[in-house]
This record gives C-alpha cells, structure tokens and sequence, in this order.
C-alpha cells in the first residue's frame, strides 16, 4: 500500500476502532496458479498489547480455504469525497478534488481449523457479537443436531498478524483553515461515512478533546 508519511497511523487503538465499525473484511491470497484469490468475510478481532488475532470463517467450498502462504487482510474504514471547494486557499493553491478515507492492512499467515468444538464455538460468538446489531437473539445451540450439521459446511480460521499498516488519509497535508473547512463541510452531509470521516479528522485536530 502507497503509504506518504503524513498519513501514517500507528496507534493500535486506531485498528481496535476501525475493524469494531467495519468487521467485514476483504482476504486476499495467492492460489496454485500464482493469481490472487479474494474472500469477503465477517470477523472477530481480540488485541491484547500488540498481539492481534481475528477469527472467522469460509464455507468449506471456498477454494480459499486450502491456501497456504502469506495473506492479506483489508479492513475498509469510512471513506468519503473531498471537494477543492471547501477550501479558503482553493484558488491560490490551485486545489483539486480528492478523497479521504481510512483502511488497514494485516498480513500474516492464517492457522485452519476443522473441529466441532472450535467451529461451534466461533459461531456462537459470531452470532453474540453480531445478533444485537440487529435487535435478534439468534443463537447456536449445540444440542439441536439441525445446528451441529451446519458445521460441516464451514472451516475455520485464526489470523495474527506479523505486519499491520494503517492509512488514515484525512487532509493533514493540508493547512488547519482546510482542514476545518472539510471537517464543516463532511460534518453537515448526510452521509454515514462522511460523517465518520469528519469525527476522525477532529479527533485528530490540535488541542480538540472531542
């Protein structure tokens, strides 16, 4: 990933907030045939210091699930167009259009696993992370055989990974009146993601404790 110094992020707690909101991740590995190969998936994610782990699953047709190697997870942030019109010095810089955004990258090399146990056990916590966000309560339950057969469908896997880069592109190679003038401008539209944006960049702003 082209990565200019100024938006370089290294604080993990960045990555902690970014796969929270976005947890639908695109894996992306390199088959036999040396061509890559993508997955978009749901995950879990756990950091304790700077050790990561995400845990997910493919369905067992998934071609993916028989890769070996190095692999590259994408966690895609927020993202969101930037006008040159909302900035004071538009005319005198000659600004031009351009977008902000935030996204991770973790390489790695993912550990499978096929057992009941662990696979029942991933998607019950699959299910308890991600049931509430739309107000269910659905829940594995081992004992129901119509469940445990499901598991034969699906394969496992643990990612830690030995690399991670995070991007977090939000105009701060732009002077503060720009910067202001785009956190007014993406704060006042209604756009989920331009809004993130927006809460991203004053966060990042000197002095601001929101």
């Amino acid at each position: 990933m082209y990565q200019p110094r100024a938006f370089v992020e290294t604080d993990l707690t960045a990555l902690d907030a970014l796969i929270e909101a976005h947890p639908f991740i695109t894996l992306v590995s390199t088959g036999d045939d040396g061509a890559p190969f993508v997955s978009h998936l749901p995950v879990l994610y756990r950091r304790d210091g700077d050790d990561v782990l995400i845990e997910g699953h493919w369905a067992r047709p998934n071609p993916q699930a028989m890769h070996t190697g190095r692999m590259l997870m994408i966690v895609h942030g927020p993202n969101a167009y930037v006008s040159p019109g909302w900035y004071p010095d538009k005319t005198d810089a000659a600004r031009v259009p351009t977008w902000n955004y935030a996204v991770a990258h973790l390489q790695g090399v993912l550990d499978t696993f096929e057992d009941d146990a662990a696979l029942a056990d991933l998607v019950d916590r699959l299910s308890r992370r991600f049931e509430p966000t739309v107000g269910n309560d659905w829940r594995f339950e081992p004992e129901q055989d119509t469940h445990r057969r499901q598991l034969r469908g699906i394969v496992g896997f643990r990612f830690r990974p030995i690399r991670i880069d995070l991007k977090f592109k939000l105009s701060q190679n732009h002077p503060p009146a720009n910067r202001r003038a785009v956190i007014d401008a993406m704060s006042a539209r209604d756009d989920r993601d331009a809004q993130a944006i927006a809460r991203l960049m004053r966060a990042r702003e000197p002095g601001d404790t929101d």
